[in-house]
């Protein structure tokens, strides 16, 4: 009996099997095209499940997978030898359900592709890991050590580089005039004609009844810290690119990030902005950091990460690999192909005017995530 599966688990699945069967990842350029003839051989992948580690191991016509222990040392054990002409097959199967549920929220796997599953041993739709990564890929020969990567897949919805949760909350100090009790319930109870546009339309009402939103703080600590890894004063830059992306109604980062540059919000040196090239070079800085493990929660020390590179499908279903010892490209790629996001005021508890200390506070929420074309 067919099954449902969400359309970002089918997307792993999908970008999994067609790895298997190629047996290589192109490069990816900076402008989200697989470079074919800059190709890499992938002769193993490590998959985390439930019940431990497996590994798919790439031959001339077969895949051979063997079960390993957790801390993948000794004692692989022989599970099934997979004809990989069968996982090009179910890939192109993938792809197909992918291609007709655009704009649905699951899709139904087939009879076929669920007794496949069992053949292969996939027990979990998504990896299961504790740092993070979808799949461990040995590049050259078996004996190569692995490489953690995440995977995205554009035929989807795709997790964020930068979840907007609360732990993503940006403060602004309400000054200028004082508001009194009724006329804070008045900002804070503001609706307006798209849920999309409210947090905009009570900055501005802010502004109309005289009051002036400026940089305060990060509201997490651990997130500010972070934040401060990649410059003392990008923290305020960030709630800048978040105010206008409301404001002005741009999300895009690239476009953001130009209007920054013409702004000028740190009052830097006109050199430093046009010579050196300033803001563009912090925000690819943060979009790189972001993509190899940065959160918001966690303590980040700008090494260590699992993560080391992104694996992603484009609109036909392409693949192709970005890895951090190709941080110039991987950069520029994520600076063209990034934009911010509006997550839920309610949830993440942003959009209001809240009293601490004695003084007001207008939180904003910080979410990334890549473009979906």
């Amino acid at each position: 009996m067919a099954f449902q599966a969400n359309r970002r688990e089918t997307g792993e699945l999908y970008v999994f099997f067609r790895l298997l069967a190629q047996g290589k990842v192109c490069w990816g350029t900076a402008d989200g095209q697989p470079d074919e003839a800059d190709g890499m051989p992938v002769a193993v992948i490590r998959r985390g499940e439930h019940d431990g580690l497996r590994k798919y191991y790439i031959e001339d016509k077969m895949v051979r997978i063997v079960s390993v222990p957790a801390d993948d040392r000794e004692g692989e054990a022989w599970l099934a030898d997979i004809p990989r002409e069968d996982f090009g097959a179910a890939a192109d199967a993938l792809l197909a359900l992918l291609r007709e549920a655009r704009g649905e929220d699951c899709v139904d796997i087939p009879d076929g592709i669920e007794g496949f599953l069992d053949a292969v041993h996939v027990r979990n739709l998504e990896a299961q890991t504790d740092d993070r990564t979808d799949l461990h890929l040995a590049f050259g020969h078996p004996g190569a050590p692995f490489m953690g990567f995440v995977v995205r897949c554009r035929l989807c919805p795709m997790n964020p580089l930068l979840d907007g949760g609360r732990a993503a909350n940006l403060k602004l100090e309400q000054t200028g005039a004082r508001f009194s009790s009724p006329a804070v319930s008045k900002i804070n109870a503001l609706e307006a004609v798209s849920a999309d546009t409210v947090v905009a339309e009570r900055m501005r009402m802010i502004e109309r009844l005289g009051g002036v939103l400026k940089y305060s703080d990060v509201a997490d600590k651990v997130f500010r810290c972070n934040l401060l890894m990649i410059d003392l004063h990008f923290p305020r830059m960030l709630a800048e690119m978040v105010r206008l992306m409301h404001l002005e109604g741009m999300s895009r980062v690239s476009e953001l990030t130009e209007r920054i540059r013409q702004i000028n919000p740190l009052k830097i040196k006109d050199e430093l902005i046009q010579k050196h090239g300033f803001y563009e070079y912090k925000v690819r800085q943060f979009l790189l950091a972001l993509a190899l493990g940065m959160r918001p929660a966690k303590i980040f020390k700008g090494y260590g990460s699992a993560i080391e590179g992104m694996l992603l499908a484009d609109a036909e279903g392409r693949l192709m690999c970005y890895h951090k010892m190709r941080d110039g490209v991987f950069a520029d790629f994520l600076y063209a192909n990034t934009r911010f996001e509006k997550s839920s005021s309610e949830k993440d508890k942003y959009g209001y005017l809240e009293r601490e200390n004695g003084s007001y506070y207008f939180k904003l929420n910080a979410k990334i995530g890549l473009l979906k074309r």
